[in-house]
């Protein structure tokens, strides 16, 4: 009998040794052929699941890139070894804190260094939205905190492997229709204009924050949803450039890319959307708010990614987005909407179905995906047949 179960342990031994190399080679099946979007993942509730459960759940979507907005070591560590590139941030506290250049050297060795070795921090955002705010020493401190974390990262040889930018309210434009005349608020040109210079210099892209979601609550009888929504429309066509716009998203990107040029940077600098989402409740005056238009929103925003699609003014660059949020984080500030852009809840299931095979999964991640399934099954019934088969032993 004893020989019988030392016989069974090893053959089982064995199964276990290929199950674990088909979820090997199932990794890496995702990694190749992943959409590549980025998603932010945000921290402000009380009953979200640990980086090391959110690790998987993120290689079982195929998302190739994560923005944080500190810079917090739980979730670097959990992803040590892999693939995933992360945008890690410094808040705006800090653009009040750290005038001094070289507590942005000692917050990198202490915050970024540790880490490079094993987690991929390819970006470092200083601030977030500050010219959306009324503080005006804010604004005033941003490049110069922007320049000195640069000079941080060259001293310590990491400006090759890490940026750094800032990310912007869409509000920073004083218009935005038609694309083509899009410009920056007067009020913030002083500002801009030597931040534009300071991103060609160091080829770091330009960051905006970009919600159709609030020209639709703010406008329901006058902005077309299948519009906002990617879904099938008229669109509208630029009179000035003849362009046609089938959704709002890429008009909003297009009018960045159109301010940008007026302050004297046509090719130098490129736009990313480094926030984009739908909610999928909110409060009853937040027309729009529901899970079916958060869907189509996100799975419609998502397939355009995987076609690698450029905007009308710039076809040949593919659209970078950064998709909010992973999860819906129940202590964030403001109206409902706020609370409600995740694609999962906090237990790890997700709030919608967004239409696309292998998108949303649940957090518990036994397969990544149909043929990883079916390999499981086949080995573990593989593996009971030796086991039960008499004649091995």
């Amino acid at each position: 009998m004893a020989m019988m179960i030392r016989s069974v342990m090893t053959s089982c031994s064995f199964f276990i040794s290929m199950l674990l190399f088909l979820f090997t080679i199932s990794d890496l099946f995702v990694q190749i052929h992943g959409l590549g979007f980025g998603i932010n993942y945000g921290q402000i509730g009380n009953n979200l699941p640990p980086p090391s459960q959110v690790a998987v759940l993120i290689k079982s979507m195929n998302v190739s890139r994560i923005r944080l907005y500190d810079s917090d070591p739980n979730v670097l560590l959990a992803f040590s070894q892999s693939n995933v590139e992360f945008v890690i941030g410094l808040g705006n506290d800090y653009l009040e804190n750290m005038t001094n250049p070289s507590k942005f050297q000692t917050w990198i060795q202490q915050h970024v260094q540790p880490y490079l070795s094993q987690t991929k921090i390819t970006c470092i955002t200083v601030g977030n939205e500050v010219f959306n705010s009324n503080d005006t020493q804010q604004m005033l401190n941003l490049l110069p905190a922007m320049q000195s974390v640069h000079d941080a990262l060259v001293n310590l040889g990491l400006d090759k492997h890490v940026t750094v930018t800032t990310a912007h309210s869409f509000n920073i434009l004083s218009n935005s229709y038609p694309p083509s005349s899009g410009a920056f608020r007067e009020d913030l040109v002083q500002y801009i204009q030597p931040l534009l210079d300071f991103h060609a210099q160091i080829n770091s892209p330009f960051l905006i924050n970009a919600y159709p979601f609030f020209a639709y609550k703010d406008n329901p009888d006058e902005v077309s949803l299948n519009y906002v929504l990617f879904q099938p429309s008229e669109g509208m066509i630029d009179q000035n450039t003849n362009l046609h716009y089938d959704n709002m998203l890429y008009a909003q990107i297009d009018a960045v890319y159109a301010a940008i040029k007026q302050m004297g940077h046509d090719h130098d600098v490129q736009v990313r959307i480094s926030e984009t989402g739908w909610p999928s409740n909110g409060d009853p005056d937040e027309v729009g708010a529901t899970p079916q238009n958060a869907a189509l929103y996100n799975g419609n925003l998502i397939k355009r990614i995987q076609q690698k699609q450029g905007t009308p003014a710039k076809p040949s660059v593919p659209i970078d987005i950064y998709v909010f949020a992973l999860f819906n984080e129940n202590l964030k500030p403001g109206p409902a909407s706020e609370r409600n852009y995740g694609l999962y809840y906090p237990d790890g299931t997700p709030v919608y179905n967004i239409g696309l095979k292998d998108y949303l999964q649940e957090i518990p991640m036994a397969a990544k995906s149909n043929t990883l399934s079916v390999n499981f099954l086949v080995c573990i019934t593989t593996c009971l047949i030796f086991a039960l088969e008499p004649s091995r032993w």
